[in-house]
């Protein structure tokens, strides 16, 4: 009797965005590496020489982290595993979490002092991102913050999704609550990334996923970076913890805002909408992180105390960062993505930052 003939083994291909080009060393050889399937080839030492906040190493640590999202098209599914990359990824994390620390020395201990500043609304809102926008804020820069935050927003609560499993008791159950209105209480059109992608259709934005990422600079790849890390690391669990809280904590008052500036520009229903869906249900989300989800799992595991507030912290910190970066651009009259949008008439004096 003849053996059947064994069925082949087909290596499914994610389809994802388009594998952009790199901006450097590490970002070059990820970009090789993931299209050839070849082990990363770069100079020893090249990490620890490289800008912990620099264009290229913000570039290579997404590009590292995007396979455990939907990958890139073309580019084989089974690079989420690879010893290689993730022994490169390993020391870029460890040099972008050294340079964290190094710029938060001074970070609060407790989780009172890391979220009772956020608390309050400041009587000085002028640093404030969403109250340019709100007040000055053309629909040019609306435009181009929708295509940065796109980044997160397409792929919003994923990253917060890796803690359920390491969370217990109220925290875990907490969580969940929370992310179940985050994706849409079961409805796919209440999605909050379906709710994302109409702001941007109203806003004439390409609503694919990733598909700013070639755009979108370095403080803006480090914001979602840093969910990424703490989420792929079982160790960071209390990180994660206080990043979403932090998130939630100052969400609704600058949601506020951005639906008024959205409306202000007469950017359409769907932008203001996305931004009035989350006045009101990150007030409730407030209230639930903090006393069930921080509060369960500090009842639980009171040592990931430092942890919560260095994970809020550091949100903070980048978020700053990236505010500094776009307020300085759009000051000057120019974009704050590395390319302007097309049809953009602010920020034609945009260069790429190689």
């Amino acid at each position: 009797m003849t053996a059947p003939t064994p069925t082949p083994t087909v290596t499914a291909v994610a389809v994802g965005p388009r594998l952009v080009e790199g901006r450097g060393q590490l970002s070059d050889a990820v970009v090789d590496a993931l299209r050839t399937g070849a082990p990363p080839t770069y100079a020893p030492g090249a990490v620890l020489r490289a800008d912990p906040w620099g264009e290229d190493l913000q570039l290579a640590l997404y590009l590292l982290y995007e396979p455990h999202y939907r990958g890139f098209e073309g580019v084989d599914d089974a690079c989420e595993w690879d010893s290689d990359l993730l022994r490169l990824r390993q020391a870029i994390e460890a040099r972008f979490l050294h340079a964290l620390r190094s710029e938060i020395s001074e970070s609060p201990r407790t989780v009172e002092e890391a979220f009772a500043p956020l608390l309050l609304e400041p009587a000085d809102l002028s640093g404030s991102l969403s109250h340019y926008l709100e007040t000055v804020g053309e629909l040019w820069q609306l435009r181009e913050y929708a295509a940065l935050r796109s980044l997160y927003h397409l792929k919003e609560a994923d990253p917060h999704l890796w803690v359920v499993p390491r969370l217990t008791g109220r925290a875990k159950a907490a969580m969940v609550a929370i992310q179940y209105d985050e994706f849409g209480g079961g409805r796919a059109e209440r999605i909050h990334s379906r709710l994302f992608a109409d702001l941007m259709a109203d806003l004439d934005l390409d609503p694919a996923y990733g598909h700013y990422l070639d755009q979108a600079p370095a403080p803006l790849l480090a914001t979602v970076n840093l969910m990424s890390l703490f989420g792929l690391h079982r160790a960071l669990r209390g990180m994660l913890v206080g990043h979403f809280a932090c998130v939630e904590v100052t969400s609704s008052p600058g949601s506020r805002r951005l639906a008024k500036a959205m409306r202000r520009c007469g950017a359409g229903p769907a932008a203001e909408h996305f931004y009035a869906e989350h006045v009101e249900a990150d007030a409730v989300h407030e209230q639930v992180v903090r006393h069930e989800v921080v509060g369960g799992l500090l009842a639980s595991e009171p040592d990931l105390e430092e942890d919560i507030a260095f994970g809020c912290a550091a949100t903070v910190v980048l978020e700053d960062r990236l505010a500094d970066h776009i307020h300085a651009a759009w000051l000057q009259g120019r974009s704050a993505l590395r390319t302007p949008l097309p049809g953009t008439d602010g920020g034609s004096g945009a260069r790429e930052n190689r």
